[in-house]
């Protein structure tokens, strides 16, 4: 700003003790209150003024009010100006000219440099008799007419803030030693006020910031949710499901492959249920360590192990009303399945190295690819936490169980990927759909959204996707759909056609074996019954 400026550029003469009145010291601060405070009405008028400051959080109301308590505390002021120190340049920067009048004299620049340099540099106040006589006869001073101030620093500790400079403009000789140890103490609750409005700004900047982010963060979440939402009867079955359990109480279980989208099952459930508005928290059980899982769930007391300098919040408590999934909770040990039991059966958490308890309320999923039973019955899972956690099962199919849902799958993480990259792509050849219909995906959901993002990078600006840009081991299907499917008739009829050469392969594979023919497509020896019969095979 054109009128601010830097201590080191003053070129006016400084203020030396000869020329001062009166001063006081920011550290002599208690002295000040104990001399005006022999003054009851001194005492009550200063109470009255400082009443407003001490609760405005609005910086531009903190000045206005800083104005109004200086005029109303000292009757011989007719102007003010208040300055702040910017901290990027380390200059100040004037905030707010005023008069008693209520207005100011154009070109009244009433911030003398050389009494902030004095102000500052010795962190004291200071009452000048008479300006022209004391300063010099200064742009600042003789070009506003000034002929009487003080001014007093703006502190936070050994910091100067800023600077409130006093001023008189209709006499000589206004200001006394009283008047410097009134300011004084506006001046200290105007720092605290000031100080309080910047950090509630910051705190209501970053609570915008925290709002955007979740906001952002929740509308990732629902993208994810359409990316397994599907219209295959799979799908429709999965989601009646969810809406089924999505608002009771009880401990869902869901089971399914790697990659087909056990935690956005699990998501859905939170976000479409009465508990959206509060946290989802995931956790992979597979990925932390025995010795850290514990800590990580239920949290620890200070002191509690070697390095725990602080008490730890657990995810039970952080997604206390919310909603936690277990992820991979097979791959729980068996010394923390046994603490899992006892939070469901009591709804209530204990901190590592604490010996109270506390309650929490949150609704568990668990989600797992192993198969539970098996894994109880070889001692691995304790039966009565696999109980508590199979109340509401719900398996997620594979990809290969639900090929119906793979063109919009396609497309959309063909949309998502070329919006995220910043790239126009045409759409996706019908060759590439049939391809990719007629792979098998042991890598699920989660290996077609890696194969079209890699399609999406590969692809040229405007083109169309083609079986071309498909990753070799994919493309080797596009001769068994070439083979397997008539070049005419609808998505499901030429989709149908591959399924049933898909089949028929198997079984002279497996020399008609109907269980090893199942294995192999990995589907039940009932589900691969359905499908002989749906295309009349034997």
């Amino acid at each position: 700003m054109a009128l601010g400026f830097n201590l080191e550029n003053a070129c006016s003469p400084g203020v030396d003790d000869t020329q001062v009145l009166a001063v006081a010291r920011i550290q002599d601060l208690m002295n000040v209150h104990d001399e005006v405070q022999r003054d009851p009405d001194l005492m009550a008028r200063l109470y009255g003024v400082l009443g407003g400051l001490r609760w405005e959080l609005d910086l531009q109301k903190v000045l206005v009010t800083s104005r109004d308590a200086v005029f109303e505390i000292l009757p011989g002021a007719t102007h003010l100006c208040l300055a702040l120190r910017d901290p990027a340049s380390g200059g100040f920067i004037p905030m707010l000219f005023a008069s008693r009048s209520g207005e100011t004299k154009k070109g009244g620049f009433s911030l003398s440099q050389a009494i902030v340099q004095r102000v500052v540099t010795d962190q004291t106040g200071l009452v000048l008799a008479n300006a022209p006589e004391e300063v010099g006869e200064t742009a600042s001073i003789m070009g506003a007419g000034i002929l009487s101030t003080m001014a007093a620093p703006l502190w936070k500790g050994d910091e100067v803030l800023g600077v409130l400079q006093v001023d008189n403009r209709d006499a000589p000789g206004m200001f006394s030693r009283t008047d410097l140890n009134l300011l004084l103490i506006v001046a200290s609750q105007a720092s605290l006020s000031i100080l309080n409005a910047e950090l509630f700004e910051k705190l209501r900047l970053a609570e915008r910031k925290l709002d955007r982010e979740n906001r952002y963060l929740k509308e990732q979440v629902r993208e994810r949710q359409v990316a397994v939402i599907g219209s295959s009867r799979a799908m429709r079955e999965v989601f009646d499901q969810v809406e089924k359990v999505k608002d009771t109480p009880v401990s869902v279980l869901v089971e399914g492959d790697t990659g087909t989208g056990k935690e956005i099952v699990a998501s859905a459930i939170h976000y479409r249920s009465k508990r959206a508005e509060h946290l989802f928290v995931a956790q992979n059980c597979a990925a932390i360590p025995e010795s850290l899982l514990e800590s990580e769930l239920f949290g620890h007391a200070k002191g509690a192990f070697t390095g725990a300098s602080r008490d730890k919040k657990g995810l039970f408590a952080v997604a206390d009303g919310g909603t936690l999934l277990l992820d991979e909770v097979g791959e729980m040990p068996h010394s923390i399945q046994s603490k899992l039991l006892r939070v469901l059966q009591e709804g209530e958490i204990r901190p590592l190295g604490s010996n109270r308890s506390v309650k929490v309320n949150v609704r568990l999923i668990a989600a797992t690819n192993r198969d539970l039973k098996k894994e109880v019955a070889e001692g691995r899972f304790r039966e009565d936490l696999f109980y508590r956690l199979n109340v509401f099962p719900i398996r997620v199919p594979a990809l290969k169980e639900r090929v119906e849902d793979i063109p919009d799958l396609a497309n959309h993480f063909l949309a998502k990927y070329a919006s995220e990259f910043g790239k126009r792509v045409g759409g996706i050849s019908q060759d590439v759909l049939d391809v990719l219909v007629g792979y098998d995906w042991p890598g699920n959901v989660r290996e077609l959204e890696n194969e079209i993002q890699r399609v999406v990078i590969a692809i040229e600006d405007g083109q169309i996707a083609t079986a071309d840009l498909l990753s070799p081991h994919i493309r080797r299907v596009e001769r068994i759909v070439q083979e397997a499917a008539p070049r005419a008739g609808t998505l499901k009829e030429r989709m149908g056609e591959v399924e049933k050469w898909i089949i028929t392969q198997a079984l002279a594979e497996h020399g008609n074996n109907k269980s090893q023919t199942a294995r192999a497509l990995g589907i039940s020896r009932e589900g691969l019954h359905k499908k002989l019969g749906k295309f009349a095979l034997k």
